[in-house]
């Protein structure tokens, strides 16, 4: 009869804390759906992305603190399997063998429906950045502290503002010389 009691309490347990996460990652789901339009080139990708960052967030959850902000701590996890994901497909593209030997096409990214001639040039500079330099971007655009970019990038603030400044810099660099 003990063990019947510990299996019970132990399911109790994990039905709870699936029902917290559950909440946790529908309140929090906008942060996975930027991440992964953010890294995800294709629309399957971002799916397999968005797939891949829930699975794991869930691996992870017995490891989340709550007396510390759920966000954050999603923003580094999406942010690191999506940095990983990156690193992955260029692996993977590198190893890809055309399955017409003749045929080497090249692929057209896919078309987003912008009609403001500067959107497209923004979406072009924001496409040329580094993982890092992407993520950092996306944290500031959602209007995150210095201080929750550093904990989520797992770098300093004064790193976080000296990176920022720069990038700055560069994506009003980038665009005005695309505008020459």
């Amino acid at each position: 009869m003990a063990d019947y009691t510990t299996y019970t309490a132990t399911m109790s347990e994990a039905a709870q804390a699936g029902e917290r996460f559950s909440a946790l990652l529908q309140r929090h789901r906008r942060i996975v759906f930027k991440v992964a339009n953010t890294y995800g080139w294709h629309p399957e990708d971002r799916a397999d992305l968005t797939q891949e960052i829930a699975a794991q967030l869930w691996r992870a959850f017995p490891s989340y603190d709550p007396d510390r902000p759920f966000s954050t701590w999603m923003y580094r996890i999406a942010l690191n399997v999506a940095i990983s994901f990156v690193r992955g497909q260029r692996v993977r593209e590198r190893h890809t063998v055309p399955l017409e030997e003749g045929r080497h096409d090249a692929v057209a990214p896919p078309h987003r429906d912008d009609s403001d001639e500067r959107v497209r040039m923004l979406y072009g500079v924001i496409d040329r950045l580094d993982s890092l330099n992407r993520a950092l971007l996306l944290l500031y655009l959602d209007e995150h502290t210095y201080r929750e970019m550093a904990e989520i990038l797992g770098i300093s603030e004064s790193n976080v503002a000296t990176k920022l400044n720069r990038l700055k810099v560069r994506i009003r660099r980038d665009m005005t010389g695309a505008n020459q």
